[in-house]
């Protein structure tokens, strides 16, 4: 017998935090609203862990917990449901987990900001929103998780209301994500056309009807389309090109929001949408094909970016967006669990990164410009070695996290014949060559963070004094004061410790065979990959249904995973090498490079200028047709013209009739002969026409 898990309680308890702290946490002490918002959240995450304890003893899986009937129009119906399978459980445990130790973080990092009832009553919410997106049983309840993360975003982003770059911020990434969303609706009324319904599992859901179809190798057909609509929503949450502009200014929000949008929640939406989507997307090469080159354009386009930020938080920021590359990549070669195993170990080194980044900008009072830092090492020693840990997880050095998860991506990039319909084999070598340059870059900036932050002679102390209103902390942080750099409370340092645990021992469960491991994470996920993917050749495994059945073949694979994975490590190494080498043994260079190098440098510190360009091609041609033609033209010119003309024409009418009561008899005489005469001529007129 299949026992109730109550899955609704996961959802609930997060969004019953956010109704106590928003309707009542005004009147509450501050320890009071931080209880309830750490309560609720550990509760989530404590049910979450008990669900994941009884998934083994399910008669069924996926396992469907119907609450209700939602929408029915004719023969379309879609319940609020929940479905729960391997990779719902694994985002499941990931959005509980990693959100419960954020918010342990923000009770301490937040303590002497305003609005700190407001603050929690979000963060229940976003987590609320991103686990209805996460257990949805149907696109339909995906689409209202979806777009609730949109809003708690908003909502966080522009938590200091009172700046306009926070205001502005807010504002963009909720704008920015309606073009994605509008791709992610027509991809559900395609849906609902051609198949009745949005439901994911059961003999007359989505994937059993598109398992039906066959493979469109021959060109676009309707599986082409909708997998490529569903991208586009997933590029504007997953802030891939080209709707990656409202991740780094996302920035403007508190630093515990960055890391939980960047590590639990909204980017990753958009990989776990085309992973949940994966029966589509692989019966489309063409839609996988765009996958793979968007994902890795994505990759290597913010590491150059990130390589010239001067803020702490922008680095980590591009850094995101060329990791989220990394998982579209991965889904893009239809090895939809090497992308989520990458989404599992990025969301906890990139918590921490956030986090550690947050606990240097306390200590430093709001400084953000890894220029003003340095010599951090001995100062905040417990905050140096957790962020030590997670740059080298991120770098990809082994045995850490990163390295498991980012070499399989590699390999996968290199093998996989998903592609070959349409590209050929050139087009892997291409894919694997840019990651591989990705991969450089990332550690080398990562590093330059790393170095600058904690090396050499602390370069702050001329700043003490210094105003320094409107940074990433909050401007009430100023009011109490730091004086020298201090090591951040145990409230705060506790979850980075857990998460750099984590971010060590994490990608373990993904060690591949190659290795000399089993990967347990690839095969918990397989049944969730149709078949289609999981006949690759490149996605076997000894032991595998797939695996080929030559042992030459098999020892052929294992030599170039090995060597592929030295070239992963040597370009990381590389990476550290040039780091080290520019901000430590020889820190005259990079200026003398950055001069040499002029307009280039300019063009990459400046992020290519694309925020301007769409201002310049999107923005202002839009504000002026809504300024010109919508408003001036037709708002005021059309609507309100006719409108007025046609007050201002009953008031001439009245005043010329007002003047015929004028009290003169034989002015009213006369106008009563007028009207006699008009009414003869008229009569006579039509007597003639007979």
């Amino acid at each position: 017998m299949t026992p109730n898990l109550h899955l609704w309680l996961i959802v609930l308890l997060p969004l019953a935090g956010a109704a106590v702290n928003g309707l009542l946490g005004r009147r509450f002490p501050k320890q009071a609203v931080a209880a309830v918002g750490v309560g609720f959240s550990g509760a989530a995450f404590a049910w979450a862990l008990v669900v994941a304890t009884r998934f083994a003893g399910l008669a069924k899986v996926p396992y469907t917990e119907t609450l209700a009937p939602w929408i029915r129009s004719g023969a379309f119906q879609a319940n609020f449901a929940f479905y729960l399978d391997q990779l719902s459980l694994v985002m499941l445990l990931v959005v509980t987990g990693v959100g419960f130790l954020i918010h342990v973080y923000s009770v301490g990092y937040m303590e002497h900001e305003g609005g700190y009832y407001r603050f929690f009553s979000y963060l229940n919410l976003f987590m609320f929103f991103m686990l209805t997106l996460v257990l949805a049983d149907n696109y339909l309840l995906m689409f209202v998780g979806w777009e609730g993360v949109g809003l708690a975003s908003y909502l966080l982003i522009g938590f200091f209301f009172l700046r306009d770059s926070a205001a502005n911020a807010g504002k963009k990434a909720f704008l920015v994500n309606r073009v994605g969303d509008f791709g992610f609706l027509l991809g559900m009324f395609l849906l609902i056309k051609n198949f009745g319904t949005l439901d994911f599992g059961g003999p007359g859901g989505v994937f059993a009807r598109v398992s039906q179809l066959p493979v469109e190798t021959a060109g676009a057909g309707l599986l082409t389309a909708v997998s490529l609509l569903l991208m586009v929503g997933a590029t504007g949450k997953s802030a891939q090109l080209p709707l990656y502009v409202w991740l780094p200014d996302a920035m403007e929000g508190p630093t515990p929001v960055s890391a939980l949008i960047h590590a639990a929640t909204m980017v990753t939406a958009g990989i776990y949408m085309i992973a949940r989507s994966n029966p589509m997307f692989s019966r489309s090469p063409i839609a996988l094909t765009v996958v793979a080159i968007i994902g890795c354009l994505t990759a290597l386009f913010a590491a150059t970016i990130g390589m010239a930020q001067t803020d702490i938080k922008r680095v980590l920021a591009y850094s995101t967006i060329s990791q989220l590359g990394y998982m579209f990549m991965a889904c893009g070669v239809a090895a939809y669990s090497a992308g989520i195993f990458h989404l599992m170990t990025h969301a906890f080194f990139k918590a921490l990164l956030f986090l550690a980044a947050g606990s240097v900008i306390h200590a430093l009072s709001g400084e953000q410009d890894m220029r003003r830092m340095g010599g951090l090492r001995t100062k905040i020693p417990i905050t140096f070695w957790v962020m030590t840990a997670g740059t080298f997880a991120i770098a990809g050095f082994p045995p850490l996290a990163g390295f498991f998860s980012k070499d399989q991506i590699l390999w996968k990039a290199w093998s996989s014949p998903a592609l070959r319909p349409v590209a050929g084999e050139g087009l892997n070598y291409l894919l694997w060559g840019i990651a591989l340059l990705t991969a450089l870059l990332t550690s080398f900036y990562m590093f330059r963070l790393w170095f600058l932050t904690f090396f050499g002679d602390y370069r702050g102390a001329a700043r003490e004094g210094r105003e320094h209103a409107g940074h990433g902390h909050g401007a009430a942080h100023d009011a109490h004061g730091h004086g020298e750099p201090h090591e951040s409370p145990w409230i705060m340092l506790a979850p980075l410790v857990l998460l750099a645990a984590l971010s060590v021992v994490g990608g373990w469960v993904g060690i591949p065979h190659a290795l000399g491991g089993h990967n347990q994470f690839d095969s918990f996920l397989a049944p969730v990959i149709q078949p289609t993917s999981e006949e690759l050749p490149a996605a076997a495994e000894p032991g595998h249904p797939g695996a080929p059945a030559n042992p030459a073949d098999l020892e052929h694979e294992r030599r170039m995973e090995w060597l592929l994975t030295i070239a992963s490590v040597g370009a990381a190494a590389l990476g550290l090498f040039f780091a080290w080498l520019l901000y430590w043994k020889r820190r005259d260079l990079p200026e003398k490079i950055t001069a040499t190098l002029g307009m280039l440098y300019a063009a990459v510190r400046d992020k290519y200028y694309v925020d301007e360009f769409y201002n310049t091609a999107v923005v202002r041609p839009l504000i002026g047709l809504s300024t010109y033609v919508f408003w001036r033209g037709v708002d005021v010119g059309l609507i309100d013209g006719t409108v007025n003309s046609a007050a201002q024409g009953a008031q001439d009418v009245s005043d010329g009739v007002r003047r015929m009561q004028s009290g003169n008899v034989r002015s009213y005489a006369g106008w009563i002969a007028t009207g006699a005469a008009c009414v003869l001529a008229y009569m006579i007129w039509l007597g003639v026409r007979r």
